[in-house]
């Protein structure tokens, strides 16, 4: 089989975990709680393609994520495009770029996006909303939606609750019937599942033809059946796999949907690669 395709993968480099996941408050809770104390103590490029290679992962996409501290009013995570191209160009047959984009930068951000696009060979772009205080469809992003569409890139964005101390309501998975229906040409990944509104998320991958979902940051084995279902039926060209690492890593996950998730061959081989490959249009 082709190995897989990791569609959301973070900045796993030392550097980054000190000042993204160690060096934040916000984070430090999450890694006590998901007891993630040896993931983010960093790897160097090398050994992280070693670890894919033993995982059976072909490639994984690596965000520039901007996240704002709800309340605080400060940027917890702002990862730039460069961060992200000075590992993808290491190895850029094992490393996808993804831009990131902060709303209240308006055009700027997305001539960054573009700039990201165009001159640096990234193949989308990722949001996280819940800080920034608005919601997926909110005005601010529609010049962004537009730009994508325009460029033929899709657009990831984290539905669901957000693990952080933010609203989560502002992650609805239902907010992205307007942004379907308004880009219908535009290409759009509800990232993390939509948990607890996962059936909304489902709904919308099944109305949307260029809706998808992403079961990125959610081990296989704890999945809600309902998502089991439809990722096993209708749903088998709609669902994209993901690890958010450090979140979850790699080979237990890869080889649970292979082996142990009850699918056909051919059904893991499109969550694990296919699909991806097609949404993204990578090898």
């Amino acid at each position: 089989m082709t190995g897989a395709i990791d569609i959301l993968c973070n900045l796993f480099t030392e550097e980054s975990m000190e000042k993204n996941w160690r060096g934040q408050e916000e984070f430090q809770v999450l890694i006590k709680w998901w007891h993630m104390e040896d993931r983010v103590k960093g790897i160097s490029v090398d050994d992280f393609v070693r670890m894919m290679d033993e995982a059976g992962v072909s490639k994984v996409l690596i965000p520039a994520v901007r996240m704002m501290a709800e309340r605080k009013n400060r940027m917890i995570w702002d990862i730039t495009e460069e961060e992200i191209y000075a590992v993808v160009e290491k190895y850029p047959d094992r490393f996808v770029g993804i831009a990131g984009f902060n709303p209240f930068t308006r055009l700027d951000g997305v001539r960054k996006v573009e700039h990201a696009v165009k001159d640096l060979g990234f193949r989308g772009v990722y949001i996280h909303t819940y800080g920034f205080g608005i919601p997926l469809n909110h005005r601010l992003y529609y010049p962004l939606y537009a730009k994508c569409a325009e460029l033929g890139v899709p657009v990831s964005m984290q539905v669901g609750h957000s693990a952080e101390k933010m609203p989560s309501e502002l992650g609805r998975p239902i907010d992205l019937d307007d942004i379907a229906i308004d880009f219908p040409e535009l290409k759009i990944i509800g990232a993390h599942t939509g948990w607890p509104w996962t059936e909304e998320m489902i709904a919308l991958a099944w109305k949307h033809e260029n809706v998808f979902l992403g079961i990125d940051a959610h081990a296989p084995q704890y999945l809600e059946q309902t998502l089991v279902n439809f990722l096993k039926s209708r749903g088998k060209t709609k669902v994209l796999w993901g690890s958010n690492y450090p979140a979850v890593l790699h080979k237990p996950a890869v080889d649970y949907i292979r082996n142990d998730m009850g699918l056909k061959d051919e059904v893991a081989q499109l969550i694990l690669h296919d699909n991806a490959a097609r949404v993204y249009g990578i090898d």
